[in-house]
C-alpha cells in the first residue's frame, strides 16, 4: 500500500502546485465567448465603436467591423448572413432598401446623425456660386433627396413639398441659378471637389477625407432642415434576429456617454448623438 502511494505522489504533488499556480482547472473560456460582425463604410467606425468593443469584450462579446467600399454592400452582406449586424445608414435609406430589394432587415437602435455639409475647393460662401455652376452629390435615391435637402436648407433651391424627404433632382421647382448636379457615389464626392464649383458630403467620408464638418464646410447641415428622424442612423439586424440578447447589448453598448465623448472629441461635428 505504502509503495502504491509514493508511486502516485509525485502526480499528486505536480496538480498541488500546478492548482497552486493557475488556480482550479476550467474549460476555456473562449467557448463561452461571442464573436458579432458589424458591416461599417468608412475608417471612421473604428474610432467611434472604440469604448462599445472594449465594454463589450468585457462582457464575453468579441465585436469585428468588417468594412465595405459603399452603401451598395452592408445590406447585401447582412440578408446574406455574411455579417451579423450593420451600422452605416439611416432609416430613410434603410426603407428604400427594404422597398427596392425586398431585404427583411429592421432597424434595432438608432445611434447618431452624421452631418451632410457643403464643401469646396473654389469659394468659401455659397453666395459666390455662378450661373450653372455644378455641385457634387451622393448619387444613391436616398441621400440625393437629402442633399437636395441641404441645398434647400441653405436657399439655393426649392423642392416639390409633396416628395418629402426622399425628392430627387427632377423634382427641383426652383432653381435660380440653374444649378448643375453631379451624381456620384457618395465615397467620390470628396475627390471632386476641385473639378466643381461644391460637393455635398456625408459626415463619415469628409472625415476620412480630411476634412472638418465643423471647420471646412461652408454650409452646415441642422436638424431643422428635415420633417422626421428618417436621416438618423441606426444599427440594422435580419428581421429574425431582432430579439437576440447580444444584439441587444451591442445596441446598449454604442449608445453610451462614452461613444458621445468620441463624437465630440475625434470627429468636430461630423456626428451628432441621436439616442
Amino acid at each position: 500500500m505504502k509503495k502504491r502511494f509514493y508511486s502516485i505522489l509525485p502526480a499528486i504533488l505536480v496538480f498541488i502546485f500546478a492548482f497552486a499556480a493557475f488556480g482550479a482547472p476550467t474549460y476555456s473560456e473562449a467557448a463561452d465567448r461571442v464573436t458579432v460582425k458589424i458591416g461599417i463604410t468608412g475608417e471612421m467606425y473604428n474610432d467611434l465603436w472604440g469604448p462599445a468593443i472594449k465594454s463589450l469584450a468585457n462582457d464575453g462579446i468579441d465585436v469585428e467591423l468588417v468594412s465595405f467600399s459603399d452603401y451598395t454592400l452592408p445590406n447585401a452582406a447582412l440578408a446574406a448572413k455574411e455579417i451579423d449586424l450593420n451600422t452605416f445608414q439611416h432609416y430613410n435609406y434603410l426603407n428604400n432598401e427594404i422597398k427596392t430589394k425586398d431585404y427583411k432587415i429592421t432597424a434595432i437602435g438608432d445611434t447618431l446623425l452624421a452631418a451632410l455639409c457643403v464643401y469646396s475647393k473654389t469659394i468659401s460662401n455659397l453666395n459666390e456660386l455662378k450661373a450653372g455652376d455644378k455641385i457634387a452629390i451622393p448619387g444613391d435615391a436616398v441621400n440625393t433627396g437629402r442633399a437636395l435637402t441641404v441645398i434647400q436648407g441653405a436657399g439655393l433651391i426649392k423642392l416639390d413639398a409633396s416628395k418629402g424627404n426622399l425628392p430627387e433632382v427632377t423634382d427641383i421647382t426652383e432653381n435660380p441659378l440653374e444649378l448643375q448636379f453631379v451624381q456620384v457615389d457618395a465615397a467620390q464626392v470628396p475627390s471632386l471637389l476641385p473639378d466643381v464649383a461644391a460637393g455635398v458630403i456625408n459626415g463619415g467620408y469628409a472625415v476620412d477625407f480630411g476634412l472638418s464638418p465643423e471647420k471646412d464646410s461652408i454650409f452646415y447641415d441642422d436638424l431643422s432642415f428635415y420633417k422626421d428622424k428618417g436621416y438618423v442612423n441606426i444599427i440594422a439586424a435580419r428581421t429574425e434576429d431582432i430579439d437576440n440578447p447580444v444584439y441587444k447589448k451591442v445596441v446598449a453598448a454604442i449608445q453610451s456617454d462614452a461613444t458621445a465623448q468620441v463624437m465630440k472629441e475625434k470627429f468636430e461635428g461630423a456626428f451628432i448623438p441621436a439616442w
